[in-house]
């Protein structure tokens, strides 16, 4: 998420994307993931995090918001960033996946069982979206170096993987600022926008509001839907 006046730019990514080739599964099952110990993309290792990537990830989010995101940190908006052990790494149903290369973390991507709250949000849009059953895609971000290589979109087919495995969503969401460069063309490109606060009366938020499919319990492996950048504005 990037920060702005009622929460941040985006929780998904601020990633462009590539094309991306095949995922192939390697070692045992990760904790609590359902990946086969993560899948390889080009070069790179997508899996579950642990404690020990806690550093890393905090690293990229981080990085992501004061950089590409310009913003400052902000507790209300930035308290997973800081807990992300509370945040993603022990409640159930949450998950944090983490893209690594030659051991540094490059890459996040999280689920978390929160909507949109009203306000700053519309109220249709929290109410379409309650927590609990609302798994909401949260940090997707991938360092500028490693873009174009097919990440965010990888991490975001792990991620709806993930949803469906866990049991008691019923939709995936997340919201994204548009002004974050590719960030509008990404998410459209693999989500259906049920809100876009650029129309409504006095040009709302900006924000625009993101319904992904929920997926299979195994990642297609074809690439279909994947990451882009969603956006904290729309508050939590």
């Amino acid at each position: 998420m990037a920060a702005t006046r009622s929460g941040e730019r985006s929780t998904a990514a601020t990633a462009a994307t590539g094309p991306v080739g095949p995922s192939v599964p390697v070692g045992p099952a990760g904790a609590g993931s359902g990946l086969a110990g993560g899948v390889r993309v080009g070069r790179y290792l997508v899996r579950p995090a642990g404690p020990e990537d806690v550093g890393g990830a905090r690293s990229v989010m981080l990085d992501t918001i004061y950089g590409d995101l310009r913003s400052a940190y902000v507790p209300r908006w930035h308290r997973d960033v800081i807990d992300i052990e509370g945040g993603y790494l022990t409640p159930d149903r949450h998950t944090l996946l983490v893209a690594e290369l030659e051991g540094l973390v490059v890459a996040t991507g999280a689920v978390r069982s929160q909507g949109p709250a009203h306000p700053p949000n519309p109220r249709w849009v929290a109410e379409r979206f309650p927590s609990g059953t609302t798994a909401q895609l949260c940090r997707v971000y991938v360092r500028p170096e490693h873009r174009r290589a097919g990440l965010a979109r990888a991490i975001v087919r792990e991620l709806r993987a993930f949803v469906a495995r866990a049991g008691g969503y019923r939709s995936i969401y997340l919201h994204t600022d548009p002004a974050v460069p590719g960030a509008e063309a990404f998410w459209r490109s693999v989500g259906r926008v049920v809100c876009d606060e650029r129309e409504l009366p006095g040009g709302g938020q900006g924000i625009l509001h993101v319904e992904l499919p929920m997926g299979s319990a195994t990642a297609d492996a074809d690439g279909s839907p994947g990451g882009g950048e969603p956006s904290d504005r729309g508050g939590e």
